[in-house]
């Protein structure tokens, strides 16, 4: 009964997350796709910032360790920010020459880095979902009640960033349902680390902290090397004020989410 309760709750926090947050990125906010970049980057920085770095630290691991992790964890995904570019590239280039070449190297790139982040984000995001899993195992693991409202949290928290994620890959492609079905296969992780967090509680918990840590330095990654930088470009006083609303509207609603969760 315990394991079954746990497989239905992750799925809904896991998949539930995602299919809520795609009729709001492609249903009723699809028109601001900028405005959602906007939301989107100050979501994936609180969800790193106001979030997972807090709890991770509020656990026994050593911070030089955790600070290490992140460290690893940022480089980890330039470096496949790099390779994915580098391999691209070298395609494109063989056999072309001239500015033609250069004008169509550079839109690739662009196009590519969309495409890498797009992974960083379904790395950063299994990771996390694995991690969602362990800790509404736990909680069922303690009381069923606390199980459900951990679930629920877990599901008001990601809507914000899976918003995020599905506008990253978007980037990459003008298909929707691809974005839809990468994103739910990450979300289904949660029940994956549902799972072995009933079955290895004890064992797993002592990693969650660098669960976290990995997690929140692909966020911080993707919003800062990804997002933010699409938003850089020349606007008017009217766009960029609306670009900070945005962000901070990002930001607040994570942080509000997570502060409700941990009332509970």
């Amino acid at each position: 009964m315990l394991i079954i309760a746990i497989i239905l709750g992750t799925l809904i926090a896991g998949i539930g997350s995602v299919w809520l947050a795609a009729a709001l990125s492609f249903g009723m906010l699809a028109r601001y796709t900028q405005h959602m970049l906007s939301l989107a980057a100050g979501a994936l920085l609180a969800t790193a910032f106001m979030h997972l770095l807090p709890e991770a630290f509020e656990s026994q691991a050593i911070a030089q360790d955790l600070f290490a992790t992140l460290l690893v964890g940022l480089v980890f995904f330039f470096l496949l920010d790099k390779a994915e570019l580098w391999h691209h590239g070298h395609e494109h280039n063989h056999g072309h020459v001239g500015e033609q070449s250069h004008h169509q190297q550079h839109a690739h790139d662009d196009d590519k880095s969309n495409k890498s982040g797009g992974w960083a984000v379904l790395a950063g995001d299994s990771v996390h979902c694995f991690g969602d899993g362990i800790l509404i195992a736990s909680a069922f693991m303690a009381d069923m009640r606390l199980g459900i409202v951990a679930s629920l949290a877990v599901l008001a928290h990601e809507v914000p960033h899976h918003m995020g994620d599905l506008i990253v890959l978007r980037q990459s492609s003008s298909n929707q349902r691809a974005a839809l079905v990468k994103v739910s296969l990450a979300g289904a992780v949660t029940a994956l680390g549902g799972v072995l967090g009933y079955l290895l509680v004890d064992q797993l918990y002592d990693y969650l902290p660098y669960f976290l840590i990995l997690a929140s330095s692909s966020f911080i990654y993707v919003a800062l090397a990804d997002l933010i930088p699409q938003l850089q470009k020349r606007a008017s006083l009217r766009e960029t004020a609306a670009q900070v609303a945005w962000l901070l509207a990002g930001i607040g609603l994570v942080t509000l989410i997570s502060r409700m969760a941990h009332a509970h």
